[in-house]
């Protein structure tokens, strides 16, 4: 593979100036090389995909091309033209938008003054004029086809929700260039088709997009052309349909994955978990289901279907107003996280940056977090070197790609973010295991080492209840399929009657 490396991309056709193009791009971070002269082209009117695990470099180039940091060596061209950008209203200014994978949106500020800050329509007084910025937003709307409120303040919003809005920010730019990185990653199949129609649009318009994922279907549904990055590297740009899975699979991890989804048949035990009659009034209601000891329940239906309302409830986040729970045949109340962990639970969170992660604390701080009143404390003392030995081996067996334990996570990327915190879950040895969408941005080897992960958990006897946006993994996963849809629960499906034609069937109803 180590070949590939010395390829160039296609080359361009006649008269085809590309809107951008990345020569020999070097970045470096502390104790990190995070680009070594990488290059890039993206031409008029084509979907340009970048693919690459957790750290290959894909979000610190397009951090570059969208100002967001400075490269340390190499050019940046646009339509041909060498550019130096001085920060991100610089891109903007030069055509260029991106739609992050964290999303940066102002909770407490409505949708239409997310949209148009820095940007607010005047009344000729100098004001913000309110109705104005209104009927723009409205406008966007109706020409993405969005059906959501200008009014309303973003905390309001799912996460789908809100990726909805940064991607009408971006289109609202009128930027020739539009980066979308893990656009879908919080979204359903439905609002997958309803992105892809706007990436439709903007391709006839000869915008150029580029789209970071690590779905493959997405990317052989809607990339002209595929470039793919390892360990800092440019490897190789091939077009999509000259390549297949398993190809870009290989370029991206230098090696062949045969089974994303390894889930073993092992023997399952007692129930661990039962829950009846669950309700948090005005949210969801009617929740019933026994988790047994060595199962994995999958939770399934649309983004607002409740799912992860459910899974904030059973971990006390947002204790049930009513209905029951019991921990092996014991009924037990659960107000609150602490309450929920004394009782061997875990809950890995859907938004890491949100309610994960603690953004400016190092690696072992944000893993160690969940233990410092529990397994690692003796006689009052933190059991320091044995937490450091734990966190440390964790960190290797989950592959997080950092320099040590100390550096602060907000310098890993989303997916290595994803993985220290489903190791700082793994160092309490719960006995139910709660995880709200356990891959979302993470990429395709990481993927299949999770899915083991749970898996191995499983056969240990640990209760899993995996929520997930992606239906081959529920599938995959699941021993049984908990279906949801508008707050209700629509029914449970053994692993054997569970396709996605009945699974979709139910979250429709």
């Amino acid at each position: 593979m180590q070949a590939t490396a010395e390829r160039s991309p296609p080359a361009a056709r006649a008269g085809d100036i590309p809107l951008l193009e990345v020569r020999d791009v070097i970045k470096t971070f502390p104790g990190v090389k995070a680009l070594d002269g990488v290059q890039f082209k993206l031409r008029p009117g084509t979907v340009h995909a970048l693919m690459g695990e957790n750290g290959a470099g894909k979000s610190t180039l397009m951090k570059i091309i969208a100002g967001v940091y400075i490269p340390d060596g190499g050019e940046l061209l646009v339509k041909g033209q060498p550019l130096t950008l001085k920060g991100p209203l610089d891109a903007l200014d030069n055509g260029i938008a991106m739609i992050h994978q964290e999303l940066n949106l102002m909770a407490y500020m409505t949708i239409a003054e997310n949209i148009w800050i820095r940007r607010e329509p005047l009344t000729r007084l100098g004001f913000v004029d309110h109705r104005e910025m209104r009927k723009r937003t409205q406008a966007l709307f109706d020409r993405l086809n969005i059906d959501l409120n200008p009014e309303a303040e973003v905390r309001s919003l799912s996460i789908a929700n809100r990726q909805m809005v940064e991607i009408a920010k971006a289109v609202s730019f009128d930027s020739d260039v539009l980066i979308m990185d893990e656009p879908t990653s919080a979204i359903t199949e439905r609002e997958v088709e309803h992105l892809f129609r706007i990436i439709r649009d903007l391709k006839a318009q000869g915008k150029g997009i580029v789209y970071i994922t690590h779905k493959m279907n997405e990317l052989f549904e809607i990339a002209d052309e595929v470039s793919v990055f390892r360990d800092g590297r440019y490897i190789e740009t091939k077009l999509s349909s000259e390549v297949t899975r398993d190809d870009i699979i290989k370029m991206m991890v230098g090696r062949e994955i045969t089974q994303m989804f390894p889930k073993e048949e092992v023997p399952i035990g007692d129930i661990v978990l039962s829950i009846k009659d669950l309700a948090v009034e005005g949210v969801f209601s009617g929740i019933n289901f026994d988790l047994r000891a060595g199962e994995i329940l999958g939770l399934a239906g649309l983004v607002g279907s409740g799912r992860s309302n459910v899974a904030e409830a059973i971990f006390g986040v947002v204790p049930a107003t009513s209905g029951s729970m019991a921990i092996r045949g014991t009924p037990v109340v659960i107000d609150s996280p602490a309450t929920a962990m004394k009782n061997g639970m875990a809950f890995l969170t859907e938004d890491r940056k949100e309610t994960g992660c603690f953004l400016t604390l190092g690696i072992l701080a944000n893993m160690d977090t969940a233990v410092l009143s529990s397994n690692y404390v003796k006689f009052g003392f933190v059991q320091g070197k044995r937490l450091m030995k734990d966190c440390d081996a964790l960190s290797k067996t989950l592959r997080v790609k950092t320099p040590n334990l100390h550096e602060p996570i907000q310098n890993l990327s989303g997916g290595n973010q994803q993985k220290a915190l489903i190791g700082r879950w793994l160092l309490t040895r719960p006995k139910i295991l709660i995880l709200d969408e356990p891959t979302r941005g993470i990429d395709v080897g990481a993927k299949a080492e999770i899915h083991r992960l749970i898996s191995k958990l499983a056969g240990e006897g640990v209760a899993v209840l995996m929520i997930s946006s992606e239906l081959p993994e529920v599938l995959g996963m699941s021993d049984r399929v908990v279906v949801m849809h508008q707050g209700h629960q629509t029914g449970i499906v053994d692993r054997k009657d569970a396709d996605q034609v009945t699974i979709m069937d139910l979250a429709s109803q």
